[in-house]
């Protein structure tokens, strides 16, 4: 479980989606670590912000920490499937 919080976000999002692409025009502002990434699932297309174990949904002005709160977000599942999705990856 301690793997899953401490997952860097960009790893987490290349685990959950069917495609994912980084978007070399962002400028980071706050964070020179933080990335941009447009990332399609089942569930739709996402434009996701990534600094660390951080993420943030710019399209649904959501965000959270670690790859749990990730992959039910992205994913539309709960926190045991969630877990069980990524330690199936």
């Amino acid at each position: 479980m301690t793997r899953l919080r401490q997952m860097p976000a960009s790893d987490a999002l290349a685990l959950l989606a069917t495609h994912v692409k980084p978007d070399p025009t962002y400028l980071p502002l706050k964070d020179e670590r933080s990335r941009r990434w447009h990332a399609s699932t089942a569930r739709g297309e996402f434009e996701i912000l990534t600094t660390g174990v951080k993420w943030y949904d710019t399209r649904a002005h959501a965000g959270g920490g670690g790859a749990i709160d990730l992959a039910m977000h992205l994913l539309g599942v709960s926190f045991v499937d969630a877990v069980k999705r990524l330690n199936a990856r």
